[in-house]
């Protein structure tokens, strides 16, 4: 029997803009309901990032995420995973804050550094609501995203081993796959594995469905049956990498920080919408939907009752 597909949500993250989409959670309020929807569309995983209230920039600010943390738990079942990523040029202390603080049952760890390339949406707007926003996207022409080893071997000894928090381990390209079964060789990390494989992010693998499917092979070949694995997908091909995911017995993540369109040249009207599509389409293939409750078995969670907030 196929296993339930566990379906993360991210609901802002640290990339898109806020000119980008007037639907773009911002406030601890917003952010505090778009995870609720999704929780209540399907979600069991919420992936967790915060903002600068009053301008929508990427802010690591703890008490930001206290804002909303508490209120989703008090809300929902769902496992809440706080982001280790931040905002693109963050320094590794900005971006593990919140997590050190919060110490949730997940938090994302990027397994590799990697050239990250957003520059080009800034050509698809002419104007725009804050100053900072051209100035964050063209920054990245120039620019790595850094995950040496001894910043990853920093935060899983700080958050898995300190805190007993499991991680999103995102792996752009095949490379970070081999990162992380280096991370499990030394003993830092035990399984079960998440392994979210990212594609169409410029810099890392592309959204080519070979590209999947040997990076799935790899990961079959160094984790075994240690480890549950999902996919994302950046922009357009959001839905039908998810769903591929689905059909070959995976995970899969959607979110308005991936993608902030539902379908050719429509923005999506919530995070919530992007869930309840892709549910619909799971369903369809004749599969069933986790529920937070098996997302943690699954993957060996602490409990909601063992967080910081």
């Amino acid at each position: 029997m196929a296993k339930p597909v566990i379906i993360t949500c991210a609901v802002t993250g640290g990339i898109h803009t806020p000119t980008m989409s007037p639907h773009l959670p911002i406030t601890p309020d917003e952010i505090a309901t778009a995870s609720i929807e999704a929780a209540e569309a399907g979600a069991s995983i919420i992936h967790l990032h915060a903002r600068n209230p009053e301008n929508g920039r990427p802010d690591p600010n703890p008490d930001l995420f206290m804002d909303f943390l508490p209120r989703i738990k008090q809300s929902t079942d769902a496992v809440m995973n706080v982001s280790t990523g931040g905002g693109l040029g963050m320094s590794r202390e900005e971006r593990l804050r919140a997590a050190a603080t919060a110490s949730p049952e997940m938090a994302s760890l990027n397994v590799g550094s990697m050239n990250f390339g957003i520059f080009p949406m800034k050509d698809k707007y002419s104007q725009w609501q804050y100053d900072w926003e051209p100035e964050f996207l063209e920054m990245t022409r120039d620019f790595i995203f850094r995950n040496t080893f001894a910043d990853m071997e920093y935060v899983v000894k700080e958050l898995g081993q300190g805190h007993g928090t499991k991680f999103e381990f995102e792996c752009y390209d095949l490379g970070h796959l081999y990162n992380l079964a280096w991370l499990m060789d030394q003993g830092w990390v035990e399984p079960p594995f998440f392994v979210q494989m990212v594609f169409g992010v410029l810099g890392g693998v592309g959204a080519d469905l070979d590209n999947l499917m040997h990076m799935h092979t790899i990961a079959q070949k160094l984790f075994g049956d240690d480890y549950e694995w999902s996919v994302l997908a950046a922009g357009r091909h959001q839905l039908n990498f998810g769903t591929q995911a689905a059909m070959l017995g995976g995970n899969l993540r959607v979110g308005l920080e991936d993608s902030l369109y539902i379908g050719p040249g429509k923005l999506a009207q919530s995070n919530a919408d992007q869930v309840q599509k892709i549910r619909t389409i799971v369903e369809s293939l004749g599969l069933e939907v986790a529920t937070p409750a098996q997302a943690r078995e699954r993957l060996g969670l602490k409990g909601g009752d063992q967080v910081g907030f």
